[in-house]
């Protein structure tokens, strides 16, 4: 099935449940990054990506990009971009780079990239009662994406071995992919495990993600492909000195992940 006939914006999914996941705000207008600030653009996606209690950004990429900065004497400024529009946003130069639980896999010639500094599982979750068990059961079957997120490349091309979905509805934000789930609009979802995992503790209702997984992901920070390679080098360094003594393995154990395959990208 073709893409133009397979996606769907879920813009009516979206009206549906707008009051229980709340709508994706504009884009902010462009403002230049400082010199001697590293300006990072991401969108909201716990546990990477997220705001505290006191309206602070915190989260996996928060604390490792912050340590990073410090290490190459430069304040890092946390930015909440629309992740669609991330390109724009990039080379724009609203933020100098996109560090957000970004998948580096079949886009290594769209950026300049630094990493990767950590690896990820993509999954699928189902409710519990499913009868998908596999991914060959995803056939014919409707399943929710974040717009311009991995997944959503992988379905939309049927690049899944054996598996050729019905539909694939794209929302702004993950908990509008969840919520679609929720209220039985999708027969599935698919993002990171990681924050899979997260977003369902915080949720109610029973589900599980199948054993199978997507994709192992790695994950790298994004800089523009012509004027970032500098930074991007400069910080890749700074992330292989973080993994080496330890840094960022003591940041990951704080979190509810596989710490050894996040650092090793082994047994998926």
């Amino acid at each position: 099935m073709g893409k133009a006939i397979k996606q769907m914006t879920a813009l009516v999914l979206a009206v549906l449940f707008l009051g229980l996941t709340g709508c994706a705000g504009r884009s902010p207008q462009p403002e230049a990054p400082k010199n001697g600030t590293l300006v990072i653009g991401s969108d909201i996606y716990s546990p990477y990506f997220y705001l505290d209690d006191n309206g602070n950004f915190a989260g996996i990429d928060v604390e490792i990009a912050s340590e990073a900065c410090r290490r190459l004497e430069k304040k890092a400024e946390f930015r909440q971009i629309v992740w669609q529009d991330k390109d724009t946003f990039l080379n724009a130069r609203t933020v100098d780079c996109l560090w957000g639980s970004f998948s580096m896999n079949d886009r290594e010639d769209e950026y300049a990239w630094a990493g990767p500094y950590m690896h990820s599982r993509q999954v699928v979750a189902v409710n519990a009662t499913s009868n998908i068990y596999s991914l060959c059961d995803l056939n014919d079957k409707c399943i929710a994406v974040q717009n311009g997120s991995k997944p959503e490349m992988l379905f939309l091309t049927d690049a899944v071995p054996g598996v050729s979905v019905k539909k694939v509805y794209s929302f702004s934000t993950m908990p509008s992919v969840f919520a679609a789930l929720k209220k039985g609009y999708v027969d599935a979802c698919a993002r990171h495990e990681t924050a899979c995992r997260d977003h369902m503790k915080n949720i109610t209702g029973d589900y599980r993600i199948l054993d199978e997984i997507l994709l192992k992901a790695d994950l790298g920070v994004a800089f523009n492909k012509e004027t970032g390679r500098e930074q991007a080098a400069e910080l890749t360094a700074v992330l292989e000195e973080m993994k080496k003594d330890g840094t960022i393995r003591s940041i990951l154990e704080k979190y509810d992940l596989d710490v050894d395959f996040a650092l090793k990208g082994d047994g998926a």
